[in-house]
């Protein structure tokens, strides 16, 4: 009998699929990261990151917290794609690691110099491309290589990051490619799930009125959305970047009235979907008039990081854990509300920088949105994350 078989399946099921120690340990992350965040601006905190307070913030929520969903989504829908088994148990545990050590070297916690915080930082994103090869080879599926170029890209990001932190103290690049990154991400996997899901739950009702399929019209969308992010990242402030920016804010903008968002306001799992999307084209519209010089560049990179990164996030890992753990596909009033604060955090940032209530800021408020979301859906969604599932996944 082997050491697996003697140990109860209740003991493995946290190791059984990568979403849920990556969903579980990124919810968590980004309470804490965020709460640490504001201890450092509140002057309570000083941290010996070879960044700077704000590059750590920044730098945390696109390659910690973003990077650890990204995988667990990944490793997720890979066996899917491939009819391979899933990565479970020790390769887990090793890329928890890895990911873990990252965190603590950015944070300065293990007294590394800059070039090695760097290689123990790059180091997750590098074996979660190297896993993600070897397992799309291995099923044959050709066709879904091509999500290796978004990772490698990411990878990328990071090491711009790390490579302008160490040569001029402060990140410029890195970050919008960070951003941009992630966002095309969305554009590209949520440009599949979102349609497919409601379809699905349309033709359930009867629907005669189903979600555009993709065509040529999302393949421009996606082009057009990843080169002008592209350029913003290298010309965030030059007015012609602002204005192809304004003009891939209204093809995403059709893109999602396609989608038939506005028919699942029954299902606020489908809508939450939906309107974390929403916010890429505000995002793209703001970041937009930012580069003519309208607005402050600060609200395009709060509703495209909080409105479309967290709240795609949370959307994405919400339905996935309890699609995989065997739970009905309903996100019930907590989960609802655990979505709609990151929402909140998003508009409210962008809405009110200054004083919101008294001597509050909208940092502050929308900060403490962020945290209570993402505590409501570790509390909720955990358990269902470390026990066994009601169903085979």
């Amino acid at each position: 009998m082997t050491n697996e078989t003697r140990v109860p399946e209740r003991d493995l099921a946290f190791l059984s699929y990568g979403f849920r120690p990556f969903f579980l340990s990124a919810a968590l992350f980004a309470c804490i990261s965020v709460f640490l965040w504001m201890l450092l601006l509140d002057g309570t905190l000083e941290l010996s990151s070879p960044f700077t307070p704000t590059d750590w913030h920044i730098h945390e929520m696109l390659f910690g917290y973003a990077s650890a969903v990204i995988a667990g989504f990944l490793f997720t829908a890979i066996p899917n794609w491939t009819g391979r088994a899933p990565k479970r148990g020790w390769p887990l545990v090793f890329l928890v690691i890895l990911w873990l050590i990252g965190r603590l070297a950015t944070g300065g916690i293990l007294g590394m110099e800059p070039i090695g915080v760097m290689l123990a930082d790059l180091a997750f994103l590098v074996a979660i491309v190297a896993m993600i090869v070897v397992e799309i080879v291995a099923g044959r599926n050709w066709r879904n290589l091509i999500v290796v170029v978004p990772v490698l890209l990411l990878l990328g990001a990071n090491l711009t990051f790390h490579v302008e932190v160490h040569l001029t103290g402060v990140s410029d690049v890195g970050r919008r490619l960070g951003v941009g990154v992630i966002v095309f991400l969305i554009m590209l996997i949520g440009g599949r799930i979102i349609p497919s899901f409601t379809r699905n739950w349309l033709v359930k009702r009867n629907s005669e009125k189903l979600p555009a399929p993709m065509n040529r019209f999302d393949a421009l969308c996606l082009l057009t959305g990843g080169g002008v992010l592209l350029g913003w990242s290298f010309f965030p402030y030059e007015p012609t970047t602002g204005w192809i920016m304004l003009g891939a804010a209204g093809l995403q903008g059709v893109r999602l009235s396609r989608w038939r968002g506005a028919s699942t306001w029954r299902s606020p799992l489908l809508l939450m979907l939906h309107a974390a999307y929403a916010f890429i084209p505000l995002g793209l519209v703001t970041t937009g008039a930012a580069s003519i010089g309208w607005i402050s560049p600060a609200s395009g990179a709060h509703l495209l990081g909080i409105g479309a990164i967290g709240g795609m996030t949370m959307a994405v890992m919400i339905r996935a854990s309890l699609g995989h753990t065997g739970h009905k596909l309903e996100a019930g009033p907590l989960l609802s509300v655990a979505a709609g604060m990151i929402f909140s955090a998003a508009l409210v940032r962008v809405c009110f920088p200054e004083a919101f209530v008294g001597s509050v800021s909208g940092l502050w408020i929308a900060a403490a949105l962020w945290i209570a979301g993402f505590a409501i859906f570790s509390l909720k969604i955990g358990p269902y994350l470390t026990r066994t599932s009601r169903k085979p996944t």
